[in-house]
């Protein structure tokens, strides 16, 4: 049975985690499982990923970035996601169109409206049924953020984590009235938990919506 999760929330929440540990969940509950993310999922929105979050590109200006987030979601959408969901597949991604609402409109202040005609552009009428919120303080998102990022061998994509701590909380609230607008989408989750406590949370919360499946 088809059906489009996406994680969402601040720096260090613990999302990447937490989305590879329900699709196993979820594999082992015989369902068919895509895991992907934005900014990237396919080789081209690879390639815009890397100019987002690549900390030597500061000096992007808010429209510029907005822009290449849309551009990246539409190849996504059209490559990845939707393909997936029509063969029956349950695709889990990490952040969509909710991160732009929440970085670029609250985190930039960018023209809301502006941002939801280019997500409608980008994905039509594609929209999540479930959105996981990984809700913490901004200092505990940051300082993992931080941690993961020293200990990593790849590219140290870092541009978001360098903004001020008054962008990140302004992302935070955001992601927080997002979910006060849609609580029958959205399933806040403490992300500052244990990493078994939150998987435990979001396994509910998943399988009431989707079932157990045919294991």
């Amino acid at each position: 049975m088809a059906s489009f999760i996406t994680f969402e929330g601040i720096e260090g929440c613990g999302k990447t985690t937490q989305l590879k540990l329900l699709a196993g969940l979820l594999e082992k509950h015989g369902h068919q499982v895509v895991t992907t993310r934005e900014p990237g999922g396919c080789p081209i929105a690879d390639k815009v990923r890397t100019i987002l979050l690549d900390a030597e590109n500061r000096a992007m200006v808010p429209l510029a970035e907005l822009l290449l987030y849309a551009a990246a979601r539409a190849q996504h959408v059209a490559e990845i996601v939707r393909p997936a969901l029509t063969a029956g597949k349950i695709v889990l991604c990490d952040r969509f169109t909710d991160a732009t609402m929440a970085y670029q409109g609250f985190g930039r202040g960018l023209d809301p409206e502006t941002i939801a005609t280019l997500n409608r552009l980008a994905i039509g009428q594609l929209w999540p049924e479930l959105t996981i919120l990984l809700d913490c303080p901004v200092e505990i998102g940051l300082s993992r953020a931080i941690a993961r990022i020293d200990n990593s061998q790849g590219a140290r994509e870092e541009r978001f984590e360098l903004e001020a701590r008054q962008f990140h909380q302004r992302v935070r609230d955001g992601y927080l009235q997002l979910a006060a607008q849609e609580p029958a989408r959205f399933v806040r989750i403490d992300g500052g938990q244990d990493v078994q406590q939150v998987a435990s949370a979001i396994s509910s919360a998943v399988l009431a919506r989707i079932g157990q499946g045919n294991r």
